[in-house]
């Protein structure tokens, strides 16, 4: 890899196009790649189409557009042009993204066509440049249509004439805006240093080789992925390869087997609904899973086969945005899957710890990167645990157009105070227990993590997700059964099956079981019937209940179970909005 100087984006491409040449950078799966020094030569040309549009240093240009090779040339080329950037996630509304181009003040879009529609109303008085074909320009001043004759021809003399302006590390880069899971939206200020340094620093958890493959499945306009899965790619000659529609089973498993990648990032919920939909259910059902001296080995066979159906390849996967649960860690610890967990914020640029697959701890995240500092503020004797604290070169310069809430992250002495709650063990790793404004305060003072109360009632078969609350009389977990089972509770009613009949299946024996363990004779097999589908789930919540508590300690036991018969409304990292509940509890 090539010593960086500036570290900035536009360092990037340059270099980039200099060291890897004609190597792959970016590709659609299925099609031919644009190699670095195509990089270098599509964002020269999107950099000059600005500058011809009237973009100035500084301005800012909204980015809305599918994960795709086309996003990172819009991006870097806009970079190069001294463009601020403000790449908004595809699964905001429409009023969202309306309101995300309008605080920021873009005055320019970049947009595919697909999701033009999605931003007619943020478009009116704005120029609109698409992000497929860049002669494709609306709003244009008189003459600088590049669909037109003239306007071809000056952006020909543009591109000729183009020089780069001089940007520093130092500069303002993007905006992010978050969805967040605690209320509106925030614009977080990222200079082209926090970016690539919190690229380059990843360099201390694994180093890339020019070889490797990336199979981008989360949206690029998250700081995860784009610096990551992207930044990182590029820092170091690698190549990343995108899906042309969502990450489905039936478009993700060809391409694994197209691209075999070496690198992967997901969100825990991707690799947690593997475990349970089909790698659990066939160890569950196999004799010899048992015995405990062959449990290892099945395991590990397992781990193998997992392998393979990530394409075989697979050396670094990688896992952040959320808690993994602990059940799901248990495998992939025991299979020898090459997992890695990360934690950080897009405050962050994100990365604030972590280490190699070789080196993961059991729930931990890692130590923190080199160069950058992390501490635990106010610590409990006890335990240890407080809010965690970052300094170093990728913490943001503060929210856009919002001194308050910028003046609210940060101590006194500099720090950023990222809301989490955990702990540094002995080794400097970094362990979360969960959201400061999530934890609730049992009744003697004990500290009450939702999250592995969630993770305990989430490792029931039936149970899709739920989220614990705590108000006056304890805490409260809404529950969204799997939708099978809702599907087979209505089915088995409508179809007028007595209780005997219904007991001898898997899921009736299951409410049976539940019925038992709650104290409900009508959950009994001994043959009174359930009222309805809805009475036998709730007997079946009220068995989860009793199961969850059987492993959680007397002071974060759940006192009641409702029904969440909705999907819980989520951010576009599939968190849920906590925010929303209870006041949504039980649609």
């Amino acid at each position: 890899m090539y010593p960086i100087r500036s570290f900035t984006l536009p360092e990037l491409v340059e270099e980039g196009a200099k060291h890897y040449r004609r190597r792959p950078a970016l590709g659609m799966v299925g099609k031919a790649p644009l190699s670095y020094e195509d990089l270098e030569a599509g964002s020269r040309k999107v950099a000059a189409l600005l500058g011809l549009l009237g973009v100035k240093k500084g301005e800012r240009v909204a980015l809305v557009s599918e994960s795709r090779p086309e996003w990172g040339v819009s991006y870097l080329g806009a970079s190069r042009a001294g463009a601020v950037l403000v790449p908004i996630l595809n699964d905001f509304t429409p009023e969202q993204m309306k309101n995300i181009i309008e605080h920021s003040g873009a005055v320019l879009i970049l947009a595919s066509k697909k999701l033009q529609p999605k931003i007619a109303a943020a478009a009116a008085g704005r120029i609109l440049v698409s992000v497929d074909d860049l002669a494709l320009v609306s709003g244009a001043p008189a003459g600088l249509d590049p669909a037109g004759p003239e306007g071809a021809a000056r952006l020909d003399g543009a591109l000729a004439a183009w020089k780069a302006p001089a940007i520093e590390g130092s500069d303002l880069a993007a905006i992010v805006y978050t969805s967040g899971t605690t209320g509106l939206s925030k614009g977080v200020m990222m200079t082209h240093k926090n970016l690539v340094w919190d690229a380059w620093a990843c360099r201390s958890i694994i180093i890339l080789k020019r070889t490797d493959r990336f199979l981008s499945v989360l949206p690029l306009a998250h700081t995860y992925e784009f610096t990551i899965g992207f930044v990182i790619a590029i820092m170091q000659g690698s190549s990343v390869w995108y899906l042309d529609r969502p990450p489905t089973a039936t478009a993700l498993l060809p391409a694994l087997k197209i691209v075999r990648p070496t690198v992967m990032l997901t969100v825990p919920l991707i690799i947690e609904k593997i475990y349970r939909s089909n790698v659990k259910p066939t160890l569950d059902g196999m004799g010899l899973y048992k015995v405990a001296t062959l449990k290892p080995l099945l395991e590990r066979l397992a781990g193998l086969k997992l392998k393979r159906t990530f394409g075989g390849k697979v050396r670094f996967y990688g896992i952040g945005g959320a808690p993994l649960s602990e059940d799901v860690e248990r495998f992939l610890r025991a299979a020898k899957f090459p997992y890695a967990i990360g934690y950080g914020l897009t405050e962050t640029a994100p990365m604030l710890s972590g280490s190699h697959p070789r080196k993961q701890a059991f729930r931990a995240t890692g130590p923190a990167m080199r160069g950058l500092e992390m501490r635990v503020a106010d610590p409990r004797p006890d335990t240890g645990e407080g809010e965690i604290q970052a300094r170093g070169p990728n913490v943001f310069s503060g929210y856009y157009r919002d001194e308050e809430r910028t003046r609210e992250c940060f101590t006194p002495d500099g720090w950023f105070k990222t809301g989490d709650l955990g702990f540094i063990d002995a080794k400097g790793r970094v362990c979360i227990r969960g959201r400061l404004k999530t934890m609730i305060l049992g009744a003697s003072g004990e500290n009450i993590y939702p999250e592995e109360v969630e993770a305990v009632i989430n490792a029931s078969p039936h149970v899709a997700e739920s989220l614990v609350y705590g108000d006056e009389k304890g805490l409260t977990a809404l529950i969204q059964l799997k939708p099978e089972v809702l599907e087979e509770l209505s089915a088995r009613f409508q179809d007028g099956l007595d209780s005997a009949e219904f007991a001898a299946t898997q899921l009736g024996q299951a409410l049976a079981d539940a019925g038992r363990a709650a104290g409900h004779a009508a959950g009994h097999a001994a043959g009174e019937a359930f009222h309805s589908a809805e009475h036998a789930a709730g007997v079946l919540l009220e068995g989860i209940k009793k199961e969850a508590n059987s492993r959680l300690a007397a002071f974060s036991r759940i006192g009641k179970v409702e029904h969440q018969k909705e999907p819980f409304e989520k951010t576009p990292k599939q968190s849920i909005k906590r925010f929303l509940y209870p006041s949504k509890k039980g649609n």
